[in-house]
């Protein structure tokens, strides 16, 4: 299956080649390119993309506003936030947008491309840096990617048992049903079974509106 993109960045250069790499990837078909959020809405509103690269910090609209609006208007359309940004504020304003998911600029073809995919199919998908930071504030500072402080979570969602936490801390840091299965030990029936019902405690109906609901 093809993956339709837009792609959204302020600066030529680094457009530009985003699209020249993004075409020569077999599976991606690059609809676009804009230079600010205004551009991003009106092209989403023309071609419907599947997937939205956004950039964050643009003159004019910015990428959390358009992503709100795109995802208000284009449910079906998953952003993903292509950034030089990774502090605690940036990410969480992107999430409560509705980006599905969140990388630096660090990241190289393969890695869009696979982010890409990821949010194409539904999930949500996190750099390292962006996941670690994600587990720190979801427990007040006082956690890392490899030891989250779960508790903080179960006092604030106290609907949660101590395994859908469990869950939804490896949620937040960005990992797949089968690597979070291999963490806790579980199969991945098992996992997806936990996942659906953290969902259904949260409200929400993605991993991305998940991590955003509990940063609130």
């Amino acid at each position: 299956m093809t993956i339709r993109v837009l792609v959204v960045d302020d600066q030529a250069i680094v457009r530009d080649g985003l699209v020249t790499v993004l075409s020569l990837v077999p599976d991606l078909q690059v609809t676009g390119a804009a230079a600010d959020g205004a551009e991003a809405i009106a092209a989403v509103d023309r071609d419907v993309p599947d997937v939205v690269l956004m950039d964050l910090r643009m003159p004019g609209t910015d990428g959390p506003t358009a992503t709100a609006r795109i995802v208000a208007d284009h449910q079906q359309v998953a952003v993903l936030v292509l950034t030089t940004y990774a502090d605690d504020e940036s990410i969480v304003t992107a999430l409560r947008a509705g980006a599905r998911g969140y990388l630096t600029k660090d990241a190289g073809r393969t890695e869009i491309a696979t982010a890409i995919r990821a949010v194409a199919s539904g999930q949500s998908t996190f750099d390292a840096t962006v996941g670690a930071r994600l587990v720190a504030q979801l427990a007040g500072g006082g956690a890392t990617a490899s030891a989250p402080a779960v508790p903080a979570l179960r006092e604030r969602f106290p609907d949660l048992t101590p395994r859908e936490a469990d869950v939804l801390e490896h949620i937040a840091a960005g990992r797949t049903n089968p690597q979070i299965a291999a963490e806790l030990f579980l199969t991945v029936p098992t996992v997806k079974s936990y996942v659906n019902q953290v969902f259904a405690k949260l409200g929400v109906a993605t991993r991305a509106e998940a991590v955003a609901r509990v940063l609130r």
